[in-house]
Order: structure tokens, then sequence, then C-alpha cells
């Protein structure tokens, strides 16, 4: 769907929420642009298709084995022709110089025991064949057919056996021996609900039975074959209700209702998020792009919303609350009606607004910035759920099937959000993505006199904030400039303490001898008079 951006907001077509093939039904992007009907029908050419192909190929292959056995049977019948005059030569010779007795051990009985054992060989050789390429076409007759149709009472039954051997074998955990409060109760309530339906109650029980059944023996079925099976399941037993058992089309309705609930809670831990697709994958995708989007503001999107009015700002909280809740149902019609839930307190808030409906072009740009701002958890594994296992009916006409398809163009406008969409320069864009800065907040002096002094003090101190963010990246920038000045600063002083050493490189010169006594030069000391020795004189 062509999403656009404009100054008066996000608009998106009536015209291009319906289906491609112009039957006048919503048509979803999970369905390449066609409704429930379309799309099956479109699913179904293709199927059929490779259908014709797969039995090509499988009464091809029959055709080259039964070829290729007829050549070695050739060569077979060849080669035992000569084999045998040889041994009957031989055996000849050997004929005469045995004894009676021993003829009966003689080559030619060998040879025809050989022959005989190589006879049934071939024929088993060729039974194999036969019975290897009817399995080959009984498979492909199993794939395709729907499971249903495919498996008889006794089938059933045999297959009830089978799983509870295998469950006599593998104990499973307690979790799946025992059923939930939940499930006890959903049936409870389905059975009472069959109860004012009477004989056709009956039957419907059965074919939901037969259907689970059916189902938890197709477990190695992909997602998409499993979607198929549950979709043509609703199809016939709705056929069934209005054409066989004559049911006014209003209770047809709620025994459709009833018969997804009963149906899907059951199925919902198999088929919800299963490990053999990439809906987790594509949820944490979805999760971090939203994450990257926390900065977009209800200008940048054009939202008629004023959460300063209480009212509204309650109407949005409560809109958060139901898309959010949406993922703890089990049932796909329960997850459409916090859709819708949601979706109508955002017509709720933008009335409120602006004192007159809502238009599509309010609403759109509105639940884009719900979704932004709520989050919601495992988002494209609920919407790919419901689009899988709802009843197609109500998908493809109604209020729920719009909100959804508008939810649908929701999330894939935030998958491809860009610059352009939001009305920015590729700079600023890039900037607020990688959290370099945030867009400016709204003045404190722009606000009416209406509105609550709170509100004013938290837009001041938002600005104050920002304010000192800018002083701190400031102080951040200047401290780092000082360190790189003191590094520059300290290899200069070192640079040049060694150039002054190079240049002028000091000399240790060794160590001064001690002083010599005076007369240590003169050899002839003891040829000298001895010292004048102090006398007294007595007067």
């Amino acid at each position: 769907m062509n999403l656009k951006s404009e100054r008066r907001g996000i608009h998106v077509d009536q015209s291009e929420l319906l289906c491609k093939k112009g039957c006048g039904y919503y048509g979803n992007p999970a369905w390449q642009g066609f409704c429930s009907k379309c799309w099956r029908e479109e699913y179904h050419k293709a199927r059929q298709k490779q259908i014709q192909e797969d039995w090509e190929l499988a009464e091809r292959l029959q055709r080259e084995e039964e070829e290729a056995y007829a050549s070695s049977q050739n060569t077979q019948g060849a080669q035992s022709l000569t084999f045998s005059k040889f041994e009957e030569k031989k055996t000849n010779e050997k004929t005469r110089k045995v004894t009676t007795v021993k003829k009966f051990f003689t080559a030619s009985s060998r040879t025809g025991a050989k022959k005989v054992a190589q006879e049934k060989i071939v024929k088993q050789g060729q039974l194999g064949r036969e019975r290897n390429a009817d399995n080959i076409l009984r498979d492909l007759k199993e794939i395709f057919t729907p499971s249903w149709e495919l498996a008889s009472p006794t089938e059933v039954l045999a297959g009830k056996l089978k799983a509870e051997i295998q469950e006599a074998k593998a104990p499973s955990p307690s979790i799946n021996r025992q059923a939930s409060i939940e499930t006890d109760r959903v049936s409870k309530e389905f059975i009472e609900f069959l109860k004012t339906y009477h004989k056709p109650g009956q039957d419907i029980y059965k074919q939901c039975k037969l259907f689970l059944d059916a189902m938890n023996h197709k477990r190695d079925l992909s997602i998409e074959e499993q979607s198929e099976c549950a979709q043509d399941f609703y199809q016939n037993v709705a056929e069934k209700l209005q054409t066989r058992w004559k049911v006014p089309p209003e209770k047809v309705e709620k025994a459709m209702d009833q018969i997804e609930k009963y149906i899907m809670t059951r199925q919902y831990k198999y088929v919800f998020c299963p490990e053999t697709t990439d809906d987790e994958k594509k949820d944490l995708a979805v999760q971090k792009r939203i994450r990257a989007l926390h900065w977009v503001t209800p200008q940048m999107l054009c939202v008629p919303v004023n959460e300063e009015i209480p009212e509204v700002s309650d109407m949005v909280v409560k809109a958060i609350t139901d898309i959010i809740e949406m993922d703890s149902k089990r049932v796909p019609r329960d997850k459409l009606a916090c859709i819708t839930k949601c979706s109508k307190h955002i017509f709720n808030a933008i009335k409120i607004t602006k004192n007159e409906p809502a238009s599509a072009d309010d609403f759109l740009p509105t639940l884009i910035y719900i979704v932004l701002k709520g989050n919601p958890p495992r988002l494209q594994s609920n919407i790919q759920y419901i689009t899988r296992f709802c009843n197609p009916s109500r998908l493809m006409t109604g209020e729920d099937g719009y909100y959804f398809t508008n939810l649908c163009c929701a999330v894939a406008f935030i998958e491809k959000l860009d610059a352009q969409s939001l009305n920015l320069s590729q700079e600023d864009f890039d900037r607020f993505m990688t959290g370099q800065t945030s867009p400016k907040k709204q003045e404190s002096d722009s606000f009416s006199p209406d509105v609550c002094l709170g509100v004013k003090q938290m837009y001041k101190n938002l600005d104050l904030l920002s304010q000192l963010n800018e002083r701190q990246e400031r102080i951040v920038n200047e401290a780092k400039k000082l360190e790189k000045d003191l590094i520059d600063w300290t290899d200069g002083i070192t640079k040049e303490v060694q150039d002054i050493v190079e240049k002028y490189p000091l000399e240790i010169k060794p160590k001064n001898q001690a002083l010599a006594a005076i007369d240590s030069e003169n050899v002839e000391n003891d040829k000298l008079p001895p010292p004048l020795q102090p006398q007294v004189y007595a007067g």
C-alpha cells in the first residue's frame, strides 16, 4: 500500500485499504493486498499448479523406474541363459561319475534352485518398485488434501491408539496432561451454547472434535498449511450451517465465533509464534525499531490529539492499554476486539480535541503514534496469528476488518519510516536516531492561559534539563580539549629535553685521587734527624 507523508499529516486513500482485485472487501499486506477470499483463490490456483507439476513428476519417475527395470530384466535374462548352458554341460560330465543317491545334490538341482531364487528376487524387486511408485502418489495425495477429508473414522481411531502408545512410551509434562482452567471454561460454554442448536449442535461438536484430532496428527505441517486447514474448516462449517441445517445468518455468525473460540483455545500454544517461522525475529526487529523512534513527537506525525486535556489523556492511556492487552488474549476474535477498543478510544480522543467527528486521515497518524508510544509486545506474531486463524469474514468486512487493516498499515509505515515521512532533513533524522540530540520541546511562553501550572512547570524543567545537557556536553568537550592540550605540552617538553641532551651531551669525569702527605715524595725520610722534642729547663 502506498503510504504518503504531507505537511497536513499522513494520508492513505481508503481505496488502498480495499482488496486490489476490486471485490470490495478489505485487503491485508500479509495477503499481498488481497482480501481473505481472493487470496485463497490465488493460493488455490498456485497450489493446483504445484499439485499438477508434482503429479507429472511422480508419473515421470514411475515411467523411468519401469524402463530401468525392463532393461535390467533383459540383461539378467541374457546372463542367465549363458550361465545355464555352462552349468548344463558341467552337470552332464558329473553324472557319469556319481552314484544315484548323489544325483539329488548335482549342480543342475542347485542351478534350478538358484534360478528359482533369482526369479523370486526379481519378482520381489518388481513388486517393491510398484509399491514405491504407489507410495509416492499416495503421499502426494495426502499432502495436498485436507486432513479431515482423508481421515476416515477407522484411521482416526488408529491414530488415537498410536498416539496413546507413544504417550505411554514418552510421558508428556503435567501441563499437557491437565487441561487449563480457561480451556475447561471454554469447553463448558461451547457445550452449553450448542445445546440451543439441538441436532445441528451435535454435528458441529463432532466436526470440531474430528478437526482437532486431525490437527493433532498433522503437527509436522507448516504453519501456512495448518492455517489453510483452519480456513477450509471455517468455510465448510459455515456452508453446512446455512445450506444443510438452515441456520439464520445472525446465528451462523454467533456459532462461528464460538467454534473459533473453542478450537483456537486448544490450538493456541501450537500455532502462535511457532518455532518453524521467523515471527519472533520480526517481533524483536519491530520492538527495536520502535525503541529507536522514541523521540517522535505528535507534531511530527500531525496527530490531532491534545494530551493536555484530561479526558484526551485518559483516552490515550486506555488506547495504549488495549493495544498492549491484545497479547494476553488467546482467541483471534478477542485480539481483534482489543484492536477495535483501542481504535474507538482514538476516535473519541480526536473528537474531544477537535470538537468534531474524526476522519480517516486523522485516525491513521494517531494510531501510529499510539503504537510508537505503547510498543506492544509480540506485535508481528499477533498480527500473523490473527491473519492465519481468524474467521475470514471478520477480516473482510466490518469495523474489525477496517481497524485491523489500519493497524497493518501503521506497522508497515513504522518499518519504513524515514526523514521524508516526518518532514525532517536527513541530517536531523540521523541525529535523532543516533541519540546525539532530541527534538525541541514546546516553549512554556506559548501555552494558553488555561493550561495548568503543573504542565508549564514540567516543560520549564524539560527546557532546563535540555540546557544542562548542552552545558554538560560543552564541559565534556572542553575537558577533552584540555586533556589533549596537556598531552601535547608534555610531549613538547619531552622532545625539547631530548634535543638539548643530544646537543650538549653530559660528560662524566673520573673521580679525583686522594691527596698525598707532604713528605710522601721524599724517599730519604729515614736519613733525616729526628724531630725536636720539647725540653723543660729549670730556671
